[in-house]
């Protein structure tokens, strides 16, 4: 069976929380991330396999349908994600830069799986919510053209939630924004 990744967005604490206690009473899947997110909302970020993440999703989304933002369930998610979500990457040189900006959190996640498995790039940083009224942002870096096209895989993924905002690839960034941003 394989890993998987699912998340849920509540747009009020108290479902959120509930809601998570629902996913690991639901299956057996292990709480990555539960906490409250600017503006005041609630994200839970469950791994498990497969079958066991698809059943907690489902069951806190459905039961608290009313207060729920977004969910996702990616089955083998990129590895480069978790490290990135907690700022543990680790980057030599950055040739490209790319920025993408969402609206939330799940939409953020997906997209930022879609970039890492498009071209070889790394996700450098996933910024959820905190400090952000509710907006989220990732940085990846690659060969400029693996930039571009993970930008762009990115910004449909986001887009087909209405979550997509803003993006922009950086060639060649010099070094003091990188300093200032890594």
């Amino acid at each position: 069976m394989s890993k998987a990744i699912g998340m849920i967005e509540f747009k009020s604490i108290p479902a959120g929380i509930t809601a998570a206690d629902l996913m690991v009473k639901t299956a057996d899947v292990d709480i990555v991330e539960a906490q409250t997110v600017c503006p005041g909302k609630y994200i839970a970020i469950i791994t498990g396999t497969l079958s066991a993440v698809k059943a907690a999703v489902e069951a806190a989304s459905t039961a608290y349908e009313h207060e729920l933002i977004g969910n996702f369930v990616l089955g083998n998610p990129h590895e480069s994600l978790f490290a990135a979500m907690y700022g543990a990457s680790s980057v030599e040189h950055v040739d490209a830069l790319g920025i993408l900006e969402t609206f939330d959190v799940a939409s953020l996640i997906e997209a930022a799986d879609a970039a890492a498995k498009t071209a070889i790039v790394d996700v450098i940083e996933l910024r959820l919510a905190k400090g952000m009224c509710g907006k989220s942002f990732m940085l990846i870096t690659g060969e400029v053209s693996a930039v571009e096209a993970s930008i762009q895989k990115a910004k449909v993924i986001a887009g087909q939630k209405g979550m997509y905002l803003d993006s922009s690839v950086i060639a060649h960034p010099d070094d003091k924004i990188i300093h200032k941003i890594i």
